[in-house]
């Protein structure tokens, strides 16, 4: 692959399980601080199924926001190169994970679901053929090996 390279730097960082560490297993803490220079560190954990703490982000709501955030900016940089008015825009994006017997798994498919809402007169079908070209732009979309699937609803406003 050519072209222009960017870099990413994400520190994790687990302060471990007082006085015990990963002494059993199964005990410790999956409580853990994502930061990255310049921003705000978040605080996570594993997803409350596996014991992670339910008030903290986990990998898996991460993934699938990711794949939310990286859509909605293609899309609305696109509509805008199209003269395409967005004026609202809300995804509640659905990711769903099976498990395996060993006790691994994957992302079996993530469906994005913006609600768009387009300037009066927007040609929506125009709009909605957009969303194919932001999911082939879209970095994080093109890097997963599961499938990313687009059911937008449109209204004027």
């Amino acid at each position: 692959m050519s072209g222009k390279k960017h870099q990413y730097v994400a520190t994790i960082v687990w302060a471990g399980t007082p006085g015990e560490g990963t002494s059993r297993r199964g005990n410790h803490s999956r409580n853990h601080e994502i930061a990255i220079k310049g921003k705000p560190t978040m605080l996570a954990s594993s997803d409350p199924g596996f014991r992670g703490d339910p008030s903290r982000h986990n990998p898996e709501d991460l993934l699938v926001a990711s794949l939310s955030a990286c859509h909605m900016l293609w899309y609305l940089s696109l509509c805008g190169q199209a003269g395409i008015e967005v004026r609202g825009y809300v995804d509640r994006a659905e990711g769903t994970m099976v498990e395996d017997d060993s006790g691994g798994g994957k992302f079996a498919r993530v469906v994005l679901k913006p609600e768009v809402v387009l300037a009066t007169g927007s040609d929506r079908e125009a709009a909605d053929a957009i969303h194919h070209d932001a999911h082939e732009k879209c970095f994080i979309s093109q890097s997963v090996n599961f499938p990313v699937t687009v059911e937008a609803t449109y209204r004027e406003g």
